[in-house]
């Protein structure tokens, strides 16, 4: 086993949205990080950063060696695939085995074993996993993210979905970011966030129609909200040749809205980071519309 630093940072999912701005939170720290993934070349390329892979969540051997000399890892959650658990535990266990002394997961605010959204079933059982893993962690649940009705949105900009009156607390993926640097900071053979969980929120809870309406002031573009039922949505993506699990994953994700499941605010971002939670309307990154991909 190499000798590690014991500041150096494992950041999983460098080429998405979120991971690549966990890394630059890092890098402006000055936090020495390796970036892991399954395409090592289109990782950021950032000062103090090795970008280690090819290296896929289920394959224990390649995770191990990307993850040697790292004494934290940040792990962010993968597409849902039918095995992710798995996918999610042989990362951990491959992290335990060379030596990574904690892990900070991104999981999703309202993850259950019944949650209507689908996916956060998938963050509960890893969760869970975490819990009797034997290794210092923090869970940080994240909430629904501000940029996504503009990712759902179709070629006229109109986002449909069956959640006319439930909330959500949207919240930016740079706040995000912010938080899990700031544990990611707190580091030491203790830290105050070990075995905690925190949620992330955007700085209010807003119907979907509310939050479509501010992405539209914010944009200058006609994005408006279409309300649907449940039969209704499933039929326009069945017409739109998605399989029946991507249409069930899209569909619980506005249902959990609906339900009022993702509708929690909360005071982490403005406790952990000193600023304000971001209101969409001071969003700093918007999607092209139909680019949501699976919505975590």
């Amino acid at each position: 086993m190499t000798e590690k630093n014991p500041a150096t940072v494992a950041v999983t999912g460098g080429t998405g949205a979120l991971g690549s701005r966990i890394a630059t939170r890092l890098a402006d720290h000055g936090v020495p990080q390796l970036l892991v993934g399954r395409h090592p070349d289109r990782l950021p390329e950032l000062p103090g950063a090795q970008r280690r892979g090819p290296a896929a969540y289920a394959d224990a051997s390649d995770m191990r060696k990307a993850l040697e000399g790292a004494a934290t890892l940040i792990l962010v959650s993968g597409h849902r695939t039918g095995r992710r658990l798995e996918e999610h535990a042989t990362a951990v266990e491959a992290a335990i085995a060379v030596g990574v002394d904690r892990v900070l997961y991104v999981s999703l605010v309202s993850a259950a074993p019944t949650a209507t959204y689908l996916n956060a079933r998938d963050q509960w059982m890893t969760e869970q996993f975490l819990a009797g893993a034997g290794i210092r962690h923090t869970v940080l649940r994240a909430g629904f993210y501000t940029s996504t009705p503009a990712a759902l949105a179709d070629e006229d900009f109109v986002v449909s979905g069956p959640a006319s009156t439930g909330r959500a607390a949207f919240v930016t993926h740079e706040d995000i970011a912010e938080v899990i640097t700031a544990v990611a900071l707190d580091e030491g053979p203790r830290s105050q966030y070990d075995g905690a969980t925190l949620e992330i929120t955007g700085p209010e809870a807003l119907t979907l129609d509310e939050a479509v309406t501010r992405i539209a002031a914010a944009t200058g573009r006609p994005y408006r909200y279409e309300s649907e039922t449940v039969e209704e949505a499933f039929a326009r993506r069945w017409r739109q040749g998605m399989s029946g699990e991507q249409i069930e994953t899209w569909i619980s994700w506005y249902q959990a809205i609906e339900r009022g499941e993702v509708s929690v605010v909360t005071d982490v971002v403005p406790r952990l980071t000193g600023s304000p939670a971001t209101a969409i309307s001071d969003a700093a990154w918007w999607p092209a519309p139909n680019t949501a991909r699976g919505t975590r």
